[in-house]
């Protein structure tokens, strides 16, 4: 059985004034955001009701600590939370709004009992990379253990979701680049998952061509064009956030765990060094069925032959962001095996949905190649 969830009411905004304005939040609700995003938007003007800003924590990728110190500052009357950010504040609002019976974050993760749902929550993204808007995933890593971790809860599913293409003009080139990669990889790994159904499908195809030809318009035009085509990044970008939600991430995904927990790649650069050389794999050992259907796509939204059609993404997504090999980020070879045996143990909630099957060794290979 496969199965399609779509569990989003959409606002959408021109402006962030405009958002608040539609909506009276006062008494009871809570305003998490980054620091940059309130200096924009609240330092001259008040905020409505309570904020928290997160880098006050700390700063980077979440951790489970940073999420329980987080916690402990929520006020008692919070019923809803507006979280405004990138993808480290929607996970950090999403682990929020769980709690577990322990109490403690990391118990979401490692926990056998069931979480509850705590806040209402309002998801506003502020970059064009995870999707997380809409769907009911987040990722930590587990402090202590220096370990990243995904967890999938139906609960973390947001009540209202919120697009307003203004928050990401503030965006450097870098963040734009590294997080609608994030998005690419979403909608293309999705595209090929086994559980992908025909509706899953149309939001990843739409989001594959909105992104590819942004970036091809990128290429021609210089980076500082990116922000006329910031509604179609921040709409693909979401498409593929509900397309995953359903078909699922896989390896690329998985892989690239180990390099965000250990070395504190960021998320979407540590994805961008593992998929070319998985889709690779894929390709060499099931050319046919989705990944013809993928080459053919991409043929034609690039305007190259099928059979070229893979390298040249790989080209074009390297233009946008060039990558760099896995020994530039200090990583050792000898730690490539562990990492992939980590993955295979740790990570088969996503290589369940791989389009072919690996092996502990494939997996060391794609480490190896990018290495």
């Amino acid at each position: 059985m496969k199965q399609f969830k779509l569990c989003a009411t959409l606002q959408f905004y021109d402006t962030f004034q405009e958002f608040l304005q539609e909506h009276s939040f006062g008494m009871g609700d809570l305003f998490l955001i980054n620091q940059s995003l309130y200096d924009r938007f609240f330092c001259s003007v008040p905020p409505p009701c309570p904020v928290l800003v997160t880098s006050t924590y700390g700063s980077g990728e979440p951790t489970t600590d940073r999420v329980d110190r987080i916690r402990a500052d929520i006020p008692w009357d919070t019923r809803r939370i507006i979280a405004v950010g990138g993808g480290t504040v929607m996970d950090i609002a999403k682990m929020l709004t769980l709690q577990a019976p322990s109490g403690h974050t990391a118990d979401l993760f490692l926990g056998q009992d069931a979480p509850v749902r705590r806040y209402e929550l309002y998801a506003v993204p502020a970059t064009c990379g995870t999707g997380s808007e809409v769907t009911n995933a987040c990722a930590a890593e587990i402090s202590g253990l220096q370990m990243k971790r995904g967890l999938n809860n139906d609960l973390m599913f947001p009540a209202v979701s919120v697009l307003i293409p203004e928050l990401l003009w503030g965006l450097s080139f870098q963040v734009f680049a590294t997080s609608s990669i994030d998005a690419l990889i979403h909608a293309a790994e999705s595209f090929l998952s086994p559980k992908a159904t025909p509706h899953s499908l149309l939001f990843s195809r739409e989001a594959i061509r909105l992104l590819l030809s942004g970036y091809r318009y990128l290429v021609g035009a210089g980076q500082a064009m990116w922000t006329r085509y910031a509604t179609d990044f921040l709409l693909a970008s979401n498409y593929a956030g509900i397309a995953f939600s359903s078909a699922g991430c896989g390896p690329v995904h998985a892989l690239s765990y180990p390099l965000g927990g250990g070395y504190h790649i960021p998320h979407g650069e540590a994805n961008q060094l593992v998929f070319a050389d998985t889709f690779r794999l894929y390709r060499e050992k099931s050319p046919g069925g989705r990944m013809r259907e993928l080459e053919t796509l991409l043929a034609e939204t690039l305007d190259v032959s099928a059979s070229r059609s893979l390298e040249a993404l790989f080209a074009l997504v390297d233009q946008i962001h060039p990558r760099k090999p896995l020994r530039d980020y200090g990583i050792k070879a000898e730690e490539l095996p562990v990492f992939a045996a980590r993955v295979m143990k740790e990570q088969q909630r996503l290589l369940s949905n791989s389009y072919v099957p690996f092996t502990v060794s494939e997996l060391a290979g794609i480490y190896q190649a990018a290495y």
